[in-house]
């Protein structure tokens, strides 16, 4: 019997109405382990090069992997893939909550989509048993009555659903898919596919347990994680203050991104913080299935009109940052109000709040004016000009709103030459509120991932560094990396850090696991548990290498997803933006990204990689990979 997954992956077409389980062998899951490198590989084998991201023909895939649902912290996470409306390249992205264990439970370890339903549909899968019932009547309606809908008429308050909501519908580019209603795949548009084939929603329930090989070892994690919770103060500022708990140090150390990424440094940054959050309109926390960490915070409050509700849960650092910092803004409410609006209407918050930000640089430059922004005086700190553009995006009922759904890279192709020039996106993804110019290692990453600018797919630099603390170099020395550099420092070895760590969250994302409770570095567990944790739950003899290659394969499967897609290293770039000398005050005052260094950077990356100055995987490498079948 298998041991950490079921065994079965529903294939769902929905143009024919047909649902059929595929039974891969063994040999199959050790490979490709779940995440995205599982949603790749029926991706890469299914989906002919040139597909519309928006046509039935695109593929989207939901993966767990061999860890989901085992009882133990930070294992509840799905991992989405299609290919990306914003982008053009490959979408990925990840979510926690409880319905990723619940789709384990329910007997499944990945959904594999594709068609379009001639009307709204939803998929209810439950007790190893899967069916598609109508939901035209839950079309247009907002995440959360849908999930009350959905539980009332499926009988079960325990019922998890992941959903778009009406901005998918009505065709926002970056459109999220919701879970809890708090919880969301967001990035790269995955809920815009997912409304594109009329699926409203994926319900799910079940009774069983996943089955490990050495249940007592995954206790002993557990029990380990929960007591190293207050041993850690990384992982402690998170069970106390959420991700918000960073707002304080990422400002002091001039890397929180304020007025579109133009300053590092925010004058309001303490209204923002997680410790203000905490003694203002904090509730309550929360958490994901299992997990000791609880760094969910679920807020409530009431001002100038407009409530902020509890089950929306509340905003994270990404979103204090964009809807915040981004927007010169210093209102936690109104922030968590704009978290709330994303989360009904489903929409991903750092695109949607950057792009806001975008469009308040462009009027404040008057590269655009009241007549594009039909009356609004669109200024950097106008709170309510920021809420009721929000509103426009998300119902696109107005020209201006309707196009700023479209993401600012598509914006700023109309508005011109100058207002490129205040655009923070790679690969047409906004950037998130991390910034490459002071954290060189994000420079590379940023360039040259797969799916655009992402604060998650590696370490970050003080990680890294002379100084750095001894939990973090004990763990990275497990990879070999023993020499930290300088702070500031972008050579050979910060590059090679960064590649190291690059492979080993996509390691993370192929297991489907939370980069702040499992990772090389800062987090509650660390490389040797995450190889402990593998072999506990599947039986499987693995070591840390074979595990890094499964992340290395990830990265690889995406690579040559985008290569046949028309992208190379012309893509593997960063914004004007980024080369320009940060203003304002503070530390990073004057710092900038170097292009001559980040040029360099990428080319140790791809050979490194066993890339070619292309950026395109070389045959030798996808055959060392078990992917000689893309070669």
């Amino acid at each position: 019997m298998p041991f950490g997954y079921t065994g079965k992956i529903l294939h769902v077409d929905l143009t024919n109405q047909v649902l059929t389980i595929e039974n891969p062998p063994e040999a199959f899951y050790r490979t490709y382990l779940g995440g995205g490198a599982m949603g790749l590989y029926y991706i890469l084998k299914g989906m002919k090069p040139g597909t519309d991201a928006l046509s039935p023909d695109n593929i989207l895939t939901f993966m767990c992997s061999v860890v989901t649902g085992v009882p133990v912290s930070g294992q509840s996470r799905i991992c989405v893939n299609a290919k990306s409306p914003t982008s053009g390249a490959i979408g990925d992205s990840q979510a926690g909550g409880f319905f990723p264990a619940e789709v384990k439970f329910a007997g499944f370890d990945g959904i594999v989509i594709t068609g379009k339903a001639e009307k709204p549909v939803y998929l209810w899968l439950h007790n190893g048993e899967a069916e598609l019932r109508d939901a035209t009547y839950l079309w247009g309606k907002s995440t959360r009555t849908v999930d009350a809908m959905l539980k009332e008429e499926l009988g079960d308050p325990k019922v998890q659903i992941a959903q778009v909501g009406p901005a998918a519908e009505k065709g926002v580019l970056f459109s999220s898919i919701v879970n809890m209603v708090n919880r969301n795949n967001g990035r790269t548009g995955m809920g815009t596919v997912m409304a594109s084939k009329n699926l409203k929603a994926v319900a799910v329930r079940g009774t069983a347990k996943v089955i490990t090989a050495d249940p007592k070892k995954i206790t002993e994690l557990a029990r380990q994680g929960a007591k190293d919770v207050k041993n850690n103060p990384d992982v402690d500022g998170l069970a106390n203050h959420g991700t918000a708990s960073v707002v304080g140090y990422q400002n002091d150390m001039g890397t929180f991104p304020t007025r579109n990424y133009t300053e590092g440094q925010f004058e309001g940054a303490e209204m923002l913080k997680g410790e203000t959050m905490t003694a203002t309109i904090l509730k309550r926390d929360d958490t994901c299935f299992s997990c000791a960490v609880r760094c969910k915070r679920v807020v409530e409050a009431e001002k100038d009109g407009y409530k902020v509700e509890p089950i929306f849960g509340g905003p994270e650092y990404e979103t204090l940052g964009t809807f915040g910092s981004y927007c010169g803004i210093d209102d936690m409410v109104a922030v968590s109000y704009a978290n709330q609006i994303c989360n009904d209407y489903g929409v991903d918050t750092i695109s949607c709040g950057a792009t806001i930000a975008f469009a308040m640089e462009c009027y404040e430059k008057g590269i655009i004016s009241q007549k594009e922004t039909g009356g609004i005086d669109l200024k950097f700190g106008n709170t309510k000009a920021m809420l009721e553009v929000l509103d426009q995006i998300v119902n696109r009922s107005t020209p201006f709103g309707m196009l700023l759904s479209l993401g600012s890279a598509r914006v700023a192709a109309q508005w011109g030459p100058e207002a490129e020039k205040c655009l923070i996106t790679v690969k047409n993804q906004e950037a998130p509120a991390h910034m490459p110019q002071v954290k060189k290692s994000l420079a590379l990453v940023y360039a040259v991932n797969a799916f655009g600018a992402d604060h998650q797919s590696s370490e970050h630099d003080w990680m890294y560094e002379e100084g750095a603390a001894e939990l973090y170099l004990e763990r990275l020395a497990l990879m070999g990396l023993t020499n930290p550099p300088p702070a500031g420092d972008f050579g050979a070895e910060k590059v090679r850090f960064s590649t190291l760590s690059h492979i080993f969250y996509s390691l993370l994302d192929t297991l489907t696991v939370c980069q702040f409770v499992w990772g090389p570095a800062w987090t509650l567990f660390g490389p040797v548990e995450t190889v402990d944790l593998v072999k506990a739950s599947t039986g499987w003899d693995v070591t840390l290498d074979e595990l890094l290659q499964a992340g290395e394969r990830r990265l690889n499967m995406m690579r040559v997803f985008n290569n046949r897609e028309g992208f190379s290293r012309k893509d593997d770039k960063l914004p004007a933006k980024f080369f320009e000398p940060l203003k304002g005050v503070g530390p990073s005052e004057g710092v900038a990204v170097d292009k001559e260094l980040l040029e360099k950077a990428i080319d140790q990356h791809y050979a490194s990689m066993k890339w070619s100055n292309e950026g395109i995987p070389s045959r030798e490498k996808l055959e060392e990979l078990q992917l000689g079948w893309l070669a």
